[in-house]
């Protein structure tokens, strides 16, 4: 909201000295800031229709979404990525997603984790990370929802 009111008084400033060269820079810029993704979202899982719904549901949320089909991809892309919230699968060709639980929680600080499986899990890992969100396949939107507000 601070960057439209300064869009404005510099918009206004501009008109009075007739300085339109100015406005057309700042008023993209502002237009770029309000498009640019709230947060970002990495899924490291190997089942293409579950990544494509979770996908397109925080694209509608505005968040900026970064698929991964293996763990090590997923691993690289944790590196490059940033994401905010990660949702990460236990089963996936090239290993167990979640024996990197302790790692990420050590690299990561402030990555939002959220484990997900088709398979019924280990409650003591939950235990173990209790800040770590523990979702059995399928997600529905509603929790979803619930979990973002």
């Amino acid at each position: 909201m601070k960057t439209f009111l300064q869009t404005v008084a510099i918009f206004e400033t501009a008109f009075n000295n007739s300085l339109i060269h100015e406005i057309v820079p700042t008023l993209k810029h502002s237009l770029n800031l309000l498009q640019m993704p709230d947060k970002r979202v990495l899924i490291i899982d190997d089942e293409a229709d579950f990544c494509l719904l979770i996908k397109n549901y925080f694209i509608k949320k505005n968040y900026e979404v970064h698929v991964s089909n293996t763990l090590k991809d997923g691993m690289d892309s944790l590196k490059d990525f940033k994401p905010d919230i990660l949702f990460l699968d236990n089963n996936l060709p090239d290993g167990l997603g979640w024996e990197q639980t302790e790692y990420i929680c050590k690299q990561y600080p402030n990555i939002r984790i959220n484990l997900i499986s088709a398979y019924q899990y280990n409650p003591k890992i939950s235990e173990q990370f209790s800040s770590i969100k523990i979702w059995e396949k399928p997600i529905s939107l509603t929790d979803l929802n619930q979990y973002l507000n």
